[in-house]
């Protein structure tokens, strides 16, 4: 079949849900995805074809879409801050505004010295804890860009942390990855007993049940909502337990990062500001919105 007319047969059938340019997104990646056709030959053969079994992929794939299935887990595959990630639906699919989180650590811990301490630092000396891990994304993300770093995740999935191992080993960076529960002090205290962390990071669920007819269906219904929501009458569960923990478990002047609800970020600063960290910071994301929270331990 000529690429091209399934093309306009992907446009057909799916431009009334996504839009046309989303359209052609999906289209590309999946040539490039499959085929190892990138746009522009595509372009310069406007009559490449391709095999029986080729066009059936790209049908399974049609019918994925049209089921609200996100691309990412059709291909297996997505990329966060630069890095390649394998996803499944046992992890949450990496979004921009958790980029905007890392890269914010990344360059407030970036330099030759501790930025907790003002001396040189040491990998032994400087570490962080990612909770709620999933796909590994942030974790393997700030291993990768602070090599001086000793970076443990914690999840409660092991399913999600089997996704994470794979990612981190496909990144070639090393991680002490963690199943236990952060609600739960017996799963997770043996682990952290004798060790404590310059930088705390996480990205709990947070979205409450009322806010479910914001969410888009291709997320409602392919998504691990264990990662995603929280009780209407508890919705600051897991940012009460880490703020807890860190006050446990951060090192003097340790930084404790958050992705946060953008209708709970008073709310959400109040936990740490109760907890007497100092400099809690609210900060926007490009889209104007409160999602992220900053805090450093006295």
């Amino acid at each position: 079949m000529v690429l091209k007319e399934l093309q306009h047969i992907f446009h057909i059938e799916l431009d009334a849900i996504y839009g046309k340019h989303e359209v052609d997104s999906f289209f590309y990646l999946c040539t490039e995805h499959y085929l190892s056709v990138p746009r522009i030959q595509l372009t310069l053969e406007p009559e490449l074809t391709i095999t029986k079994p080729e066009t059936d992929t790209f049908f399974k794939v049609l019918e994925d879409l049209k089921q609200h299935k996100p691309i990412q887990y059709i291909l297996g595959d997505t990329e966060f801050f630069g890095l390649p990630f394998k996803v499944n639906e046992n992890v949450l699919i990496p979004r921009p505004e958790t980029e905007e989180l890392v890269d914010m650590i990344i360059r407030n811990h970036s330099g030759p010295y501790d930025c907790t301490q003002d001396v040189l630092r040491e990998e032994s000396q400087f570490k962080i804890l990612d909770i709620g891990t999933g796909s590994g994304c942030i974790a393997i993300s700030l291993a990768k860009n602070l090599p001086n770093a000793k970076v443990c995740a914690l999840d409660v999935s092991l399913e999600a942390l089997k996704v994470a191992t794979q990612n981190a080993k496909s990144n070639n960076v090393e991680i002490t990855f963690i199943e236990a529960d952060i609600l739960n002090a017996s799963t997770w205290n043996l682990f952290f007993e004798n060790l404590e962390f310059d930088i705390v990071v996480s990205n709990p669920p947070y979205v409450r049940e009322l806010e479910k007819q914001e969410i888009q269906p291709n997320v409602l219904e392919n998504e691990p909502h264990l990662a995603l929501f929280v009780d209407d009458n508890n919705p600051l569960i897991f940012y009460k337990a880490i703020t807890d923990f860190a006050v446990k478990k951060l090192k003097p002047k340790g930084k404790l990062y958050f992705e946060i609800n953008q209708y709970l970020g008073e709310e959400t600063k109040a936990l740490l500001t109760d907890a007497n960290f100092e400099d809690v910071t609210l900060l926007k994301d490009l889209n104007g919105n409160d999602r992220m929270l900053k805090g450093e331990k006295i």
